[in-house]
């Protein structure tokens, strides 16, 4: 996520402000420009400070205070081009409802953000069978599963209840679980539907994930029944990925969005990694490119000294790491794989980015190593 800033008065945003702090101007999310904007009035709209002259209207979720994304005056269109794609949204008239869905537009949008930067394909379900949808769902008169069925991501309101989603994760034994690991998940089978199945890279998949014609139910049978594999991690980047490749794709696919969001992060707020013993001099890194349009081998260059510094401030908090993951050569393949599918990257130009990956991580063993 980009480092915003009130134009008015220079004072540091979060995403989700829709006031500054600090001079009380209203805010709001400027997909066009993807960035904050302070506004000023101009009768029944606003004005964007970002861009002059243009005159903006908030969307219509802003009522129940879960978005601060703009629409042009001119559109016609009452929800913006992230709540446009809400198919169902839960009870409005309960408050708890109403709190928990404030969350989930909260990750929504975030995972929207790297949609939009990335120019992945989005459609609504009006537009375009094909299209994309999101039903919100409370689980009031039954089990609600969070999961994707043709283009419609369906989550479970308690996801967003935080100890409720604990629960679930220490059932689980994951070692991660959070409302936009869910939507970074999720989104990733239905762009399987449109750049792998519809796109003809179906046999670059499988070379890579496996066969996905294996039977998907008994798999998933089969991984909550036994469990993942003896030493799943020498393969994959989560248990979960073990069960299935449409799981492994989708996990691998999170974590290319958890390493780029994060990255750009850290590239806003100027962080590099400098150790000083010389002996670790390999885990020194700076973020001085735009990860999302950077080529796999400089993200993971940057990514595992990082995470590793993230992972040890974390510890002296006597939290649990940042990022609780390990990236083998099997899962930087995937995850190179994910890269080539985003950016279209021909099949000549993949072979070159998988022998730029090996030198990388080569160069980072031999550095970790050294004496």
């Amino acid at each position: 996520m980009r480092f915003f800033e009130c134009q008015f008065c220079g004072h540091p945003l979060y995403f989700e402000n829709s006031l500054c702090e600090s001079c009380g101007r209203r805010l709001g999310f400027l997909p066009s420009l993807m960035t904050m904007t302070a506004l000023e009035p101009a009768g029944e709209h606003w004005t964007a400070l970002a861009e002059p002259g243009s005159e903006y209207s908030y969307c219509a979720n802003l009522s129940f205070d879960s978005c601060n994304w703009l629409i042009p005056a001119s559109s016609g269109q009452q929800f913006c081009v992230a709540c446009n794609h809400n198919r169902t949204v839960p009870d409005l008239t309960n408050k708890q409802s109403i709190v928990l869905w404030r969350r989930v537009e909260i990750a929504k949008r975030r995972l929207f953000y790297s949609l939009l930067r990335l120019k992945l394909p989005l459609r609504t379900k009006s537009e375009d069978p094909t299209g994309l949808a999101f039903d919100f769902i409370a689980p009031t008169t039954g089990p609600v599963l969070t999961g994707h069925l043709d283009g419609v991501i369906t989550i479970n309101l308690a996801e967003a209840d935080d100890a409720d989603r604990e629960r679930q994760r220490d059932a689980l034994e994951e070692p991660y679980r959070t409302l936009l690991g869910h939507f970074r998940h999720e989104i990733a089978h239905y762009y399987w539907d449109r750049l792998v199945r519809d796109h003809g890279t179906i046999n670059e998949f499988r070379e890579v994930l496996g066969d996905e014609r294996a039977d998907y139910g008994e798999a998933l049978r089969r991984h909550h029944a036994q469990g993942a594999p003896d030493k799943w991690s020498d393969n994959f980047v989560t248990a979960y990925a073990s069960s299935h490749p449409w799981e492994d794709f989708a996990e691998t696919w999170a974590h290319y969005f958890h390493i780029i969001d994060t990255l750009e992060t850290a590239r806003s707020f100027g962080v590099h990694t400098r150790p000083r013993s010389t002996s670790a001099q390999a885990m020194g890194a700076s973020v001085d490119f735009d990860p999302y349009t950077a080529p796999i081998d400089r993200l993971i260059d940057a990514w595992i000294p990082l995470t590793f510094t993230f992972n040890s401030i974390n510890r002296s908090m006597g939290l649990g790491d940042l990022y609780p993951f390990a990236l083998g050569m099997p899962a930087m393949a995937k995850l190179t794989l994910i890269y080539n599918l985003i950016h279209r990257v021909a099949p000549t130009e993949q072979q070159s980015e998988r022998a730029m990956l090996k030198a990388v991580v080569a160069g980072l063993k031999r550095g970790l190593s050294s004496p």
